[in-house]
């Protein structure tokens, strides 16, 4: 009887404890009912804001176009160019003379730290700024140039180590015997004016972009510069080597040419390879992209046409001199090495990988006669060679893109409006090169004098100039 109360009592209390456990499960579902009407009321409520606040995103997302990788990549190529300077301080200074030497190096130290504020200051406006001829100069000011897949300060960079580059050529050319402050005077009107006025004519959306009016179908390219840049600076290198005169004991009684060695090759070949290496910022860096499969495959495609015709430079520069001096000449190879550099810059998105090896082969051996022919013929003495280098390569490399480019070029059956353009081109900012050239010498030349005296060239520019040597 116990036992069964007992079975009794425990049924009951379960039935109980369900019974109480059904009720808070209907209030609970009860509750979670309403929550979910009040959570659907409160979505309905908050869709017309959010609609609101996804089209104010929208200029957000316009603004977004800016590529973080393509910013960066632009950064580290305008750094391999900066790099250069460096490259070029050293195969001037190891191509002259040691008394030299700080005379040099302060030069192409100011040539960046003047042209970095100049460019900034006029040359930028002048160069991507609206206008026909030249741009308008916006003073310190970028709000006229519009972001684009990169932002408009990082392109300013970018640009800024291209004028350093096209002003610190002219310095080689006149080394061993300008005033430094004759040099300060001329380096400051090239990174101004003379170089962002052709500039505008060309990356600037200038008229060399659209030779219609000439019944000539294509634009004048120039990928990463070789007349833009490199020949704009061997032309006046050129005519201010003319205008300044050769160095004492350069050429004899006879007229013969008398070699002047330089006091260092071994840092001269250093200051290619860097040159070199910061050519793989020059001209891939030229692509201003790096995201997406397309702009991958042209800037390898742009480093590997690079690189062969910089090889191909150098091993004609190397060969040439030895079949015409009977021993292959060091300085003359490195010569050629940036020969193929020079002349590749032009067209380097466009040619093949053989087109490359050709166009450096050309500008290699190229450069060895045209150095010969400037010395020893024209009578002008440039130290390092930088107008047959930069000058003549860089005029060359420019017409040779109008028969090799895949695209466009003769050599490819695509007719000659492309070579057309290219000579146009390269003759028009030749010509204006030289004569800004022989305005600015001729003008300083019969103002203050460009050149040193006598005594301060004999002994040494360092001393004289700056009060201090390279080496003791």
């Amino acid at each position: 009887m116990k036992r069964y109360i007992s079975k009794t009592v425990w049924l009951t209390a379960c039935a109980l404890v369900m019974f109480a456990f059904g009720s808070a499960a209907q209030d609970t579902l009860a509750v979670a009912a309403d929550s979910a009407a009040a959570a659907a009321d409160t979505i309905a409520a908050a869709a017309p804001e959010a609609v609101a606040c996804e089209a104010t995103l929208e200029p957000a997302e316009e603004a977004s176009a800016i590529s973080g990788l393509d910013t960066v990549w632009v950064i580290l190529a305008a750094m391999l160019v900066f790099w250069m300077q460096p490259g070029f301080a050293l195969v001037e200074a190891g191509f002259t003379r040691s008394k030299n030497t700080t005379n040099i190096l302060m030069k192409n130290f100011f040539d960046f730290m003047m042209g970095t504020l100049l460019f900034w200051f006029v040359g930028f406006g002048i160069m991507f700024g609206e206008g026909g001829f030249l741009g308008v100069p916006n003073f310190f000011g970028l709000d006229f140039y519009a972001d684009s897949n990169i932002p408009k300060e990082c392109f300013l960079v970018f640009q800024t180590v291209f004028c350093a580059t096209a002003a610190t050529i002219v310095s080689g050319a006149m080394a061993e015997r300008t005033k430094f402050y004759m040099y300060v005077v001329y380096s400051i009107l090239i990174s101004a004016l003379v170089y962002p006025i052709s500039g505008h004519w060309t990356w600037g959306g200038g008229w060399l972009n659209d030779l219609s009016f000439m019944g000539i179908s294509e634009g004048f390219h120039d990928f990463a510069g070789s007349t833009i840049v490199h020949s704009v600076g061997g032309w006046i290198a050129l005519v201010g080597a003319w205008v300044l005169g050769p160095r004492i004991g350069k050429y004899g009684k006879d007229g013969k040419s008398k070699a002047i060695p330089g006091h260092n090759l071994t840092i001269a070949s250093l200051g290619v390879f860097i040159l070199w290496l910061g050519w793989f910022g020059f001209n891939p860096g030229s692509q201003l992209a790096a995201e997406g499969p397309e702009n991958a495959t042209a800037i390898s495609h742009v480093l590997l046409t690079t690189n062969i015709a910089a090889a191909l430079g150098g091993l004609a520069a190397l060969f040439v001199s030895w079949m015409k001096y009977g021993k292959p000449s060091l300085s003359l190879t490195l010569n050629g090495i940036l020969a193929g550099l020079v002349g590749i810059t032009a067209g380097c998105d466009l040619v093949t990988p053989a087109g490359a090896a050709i166009i450096g082969l050309i500008c290699g051996a190229v450069m060895v006669f045209a150095v010969e022919f400037i010395d020893k013929v024209l009578k002008i003495d440039d130290p390092v060679g930088a107008s047959s280098v930069h000058g003549v390569c860089g005029f060359l490399g420019t017409i040779l893109t109008g028969l090799f480019s895949e695209s466009t070029g003769l050599f490819y059956g695509h007719g000659i409006d492309a070579l057309a353009a290219q000579l146009t081109g390269a003759v028009t900012i030749g010509i204006w090169a030289m004569a800004m050239g022989f305005i600015i010498f001729k003008g300083l030349n019969s103002i203050h004098g460009l050149r040193v005296s006598p005594r301060i060239e004999e002994e040494g520019l360092d001393i004289y100039e700056h009060g201090e040597t390279a080496y003791n």
